[in-house]
């Protein structure tokens, strides 16, 4: 009895996990226990591609709001700690802005709301942001842009990291900028930077597009200002043995 519901199971493309399940008796009801064995699959599957959608993000590293520090960040009034945990600011499409010296942890937060995203079934992609602009131009040049946007379009939150540690030249600041003013009003968007807002013009090509990027993000966005030291720094062997 067990090999045929493997066998209808497979052929049904229903998981291992379902067939186990199945073949296992009961003194409950068959209502009970057909309803049991359905979720036990649901359950399965939606993990099966929560697990998928976070090693399609590309994540760098994999970092979770577990023991973070919150201390010496600045929200604004728009928004809180809950918020950012539950990813309140995404049902309306806006951004968020992460701005603070390096290693401040910008990057853990931007990647921890990203994982809470892709455990809600959202579809999430971390970029740093220089690497991006090379992908832009790779694939225009190869003639896959077009098909580069379109997976851009079926997200629900993009993450650009290290924004302005590199500057850019035309080709790749159009680029960009043609990527965010897509996102805009349609998904959210993260941007980590230690670049503030007055020196931008120093990473685009001019100071027209500069000023129309700056206008599409800060339109629907949140300012999270990380007024803190290095994180790597404070807890370096460096400068542990400059203590002692």
């Amino acid at each position: 009895m067990k090999e045929k519901i493997y066998e209808c199971c497979r052929e049904l493309r229903l998981s291992a996990t379902f067939a186990a399940n199945a073949a296992e008796p009961s003194g409950e009801t068959h209502q009970e226990y057909l309803l049991k064995v359905l979720r036990a699959e649901i359950d399965y599957r939606h993990s099966k591609r929560r697990n998928l959608y976070i090693k399609q993000a590309c994540f760098d590293n994999l970092k979770t709001f577990e023991n973070y520090d919150f201390d010496r960040i600045a929200l604004p009034a728009s928004i809180n700690i809950d918020c950012l945990k539950t990813l309140d600011f995404m049902k309306k499409q806006e951004n968020l802005i992460l701005y603070g010296r390096n290693g401040a942890g910008k990057s853990h937060m931007a990647t921890a709301i990203g994982i809470e995203a892709c455990m809600q079934g959202k579809k999430v992609k971390f970029w740093k942001t220089a690497r991006l602009v090379n992908e832009l131009i790779d694939a225009k040049t190869n003639g896959t842009l077009t098909k580069l946007l379109k997976h851009f379009s079926k997200l629900d939150l993009l993450i650009c990291d290290e924004w302005g540690y590199l500057p850019f030249d035309a080709e790749g600041s159009q680029l960009l900028f043609q990527v965010i003013a897509d996102c805009y009003e349609k998904r959210s968007l993260i941007i980590t930077t230690n670049i503030e807002f007055s020196k931008w013009n120093g990473i685009f090509y001019d100071d027209q597009l500069t000023a129309a990027l700056i206008d599409r993000l800060v339109h629907h966005s949140h300012l999270v200002v990380f007024d803190r030291e290095s994180w790597r720094f404070e807890h370096s062997l460096m400068k542990n043995s400059t203590t002692e």
